[in-house]
Formats: C-alpha cells, structure tokens, sequence
C-alpha cells in the first residue's frame, strides 16, 4: 500500500516563507511523477506544481510560478515544496500526490494521480 504524507504547514505571514513536505512509502520511490495540488474552502482542488520522474523537470501553475519550488530527495523518498512570498490567496490545504502511469512523466490533472496524502493546513495571514 503505497502511502504519501506530508507535513510542513502552518500559519504565517503574507511574504513569508514555508517548505512542505511529502513522505512516500509502501513502494519504491523511482519511476513516478509527484504533484501538488491545493484546495480553498469552497473551491476545487486546483494544481500547483509537479514533477517529472525521467528528466527532473517542474511544472507550475501561473499563479505561484517563480514563487515556488518543487524538489525531490530520493534518499529520503520525499519530495518538497517550497514556498516563497506567500499570498493570502495561497491560503488552502496542500496535497501531494503521486503517478506511475506514465513513465515518470507528471500531469497537471487530478485524474492522472493514484496516490494522495492526507493534506497540510497553509494559511496566510496579512
């Protein structure tokens, strides 16, 4: 069983900073693409960042290019988001998730996505 947890969420301050996390476990880490998607209250869970497995690239919605990051350690079979100059309407729960289905190429789709974690609270204050 193949299960994602992240962690790293809180409140803070508009400008401010926070790096999420995510632990795969329950199966091995190569060979499958990750993503991040986040949901508001009252909204659908939109995409934010993924990452490929094949080639190491990373993919990010409009709204938080140049903002965020996406990385991966494969040591620790996790993967990272940090997130930079947050914006109140960064506010949401956080998710990770995960693919095998195409060759470590990742998606901006929910659909395309097996695994999810739990999600992490982020909220930003003014």
């Amino acid at each position: 069983q193949v299960q994602l947890v992240e962690s790293g969420g809180g409140l803070v301050q508009a400008g401010g900073s926070l790096r999420l996390s995510c632990a795969v476990s329950g199966r091995a880490f190569s060979g499958y693409a990750m993503g991040w998607f986040r949901q508001a209250p009252g909204k659908e869970r939109e995409f934010v960042a993924a990452l490929n497995w094949s080639d190491d690239k990373s993919y990010y919605a409009d709204s938080v290019q140049g903002r965020f990051a996406m990385s991966r350690d494969n040591a620790k079979n996790t993967v990272y988001l940090q997130m930079n100059s947050l914006k109140l309407e960064d506010t949401a729960v956080y998710y990770c998730a995960a693919t095998w289905r195409y060759g470590g190429i990742s998606s901006r789709l929910r659909s395309d996505y097996d695994y999810w974690g739990q999600g992490t609270q982020v909220t930003v204050s003014s």
